[in-house]
């Protein structure tokens, strides 16, 4: 009886390391939100490193993070790096390409818990007096990666803090845009 209880777990665990092999290559996380603000003030919170603290949702996780900031003070070539707690572990982000105010890459370098390589890509979209704003990541799937996939996926695991970080991008946005003066109506002339 032991036997086979032992061969059971055994067949499930070669099925689940078998499985995983089927998972993609790649993976992609993206979240979308519309902010009213002009794409000009919402850009302005992206390509600064300096300007994530309120709005990123790591930032939460470990107050107490250590962060750097080094090369362009924004923009292609400022770079982030960080080191942290469990939760948000040790890593390095550098702006590789700027659209303003359309668009901003970054490549995301994950060192600990786990290293991994993936590539972050804000697009901003106007749309009246609000801006479409979509957070998308995406990177490569190694053997470790699509067995943790096996349980849950990477779009489960990484775009609730994408939602949160785009809540916190729209609120402090919002908050910074310039407010709308009402223009005073002509006055009409007295006959």
């Amino acid at each position: 009886m032991f036997k086979k209880i032992v061969l059971g777990i055994v067949a499930i665990i070669a099925l689940i390391l078998i499985f995983a092999l089927t998972k993609p290559a790649t993976y992609t996380v993206a979240r979308s939100t519309t902010i009213k603000a002009p794409p000009e003030t919402v850009y302005s919170f992206i390509d600064d490193f300096h300007k994530w603290e309120p709005w990123s949702p790591w930032e939460k996780m470990d107050p107490a993070m250590k962060r750097t900031y080094a090369g362009a003070a924004n923009g292609k070539g400022a770079v982030y790096t960080w080191d942290g707690n469990s939760q948000v572990g040790k890593g390095r982000m550098e702006i590789s390409n700027v659209s303003a105010p359309a668009k901003v890459d970054i490549n995301l370098d994950f060192l600990a818990p786990m290293a991994a390589h993936s590539d972050v890509e804000f697009s901003l979209v106007p749309q009246g007096d609000s801006t479409s704003v979509t957070w998308t990541m995406i990177g490569e799937n190694n053997y470790l990666s699509k067995l943790m996939q096996v349980f849950v996926s990477m779009d489960n695991m990484i775009g609730p803090d994408f939602e949160s970080g785009l809540a916190g991008l729209k609120a402090a946005a919002e908050k910074a845009a310039p407010t709308m003066q009402a223009s005073p109506s002509p006055e009409t002339p007295k006959s």
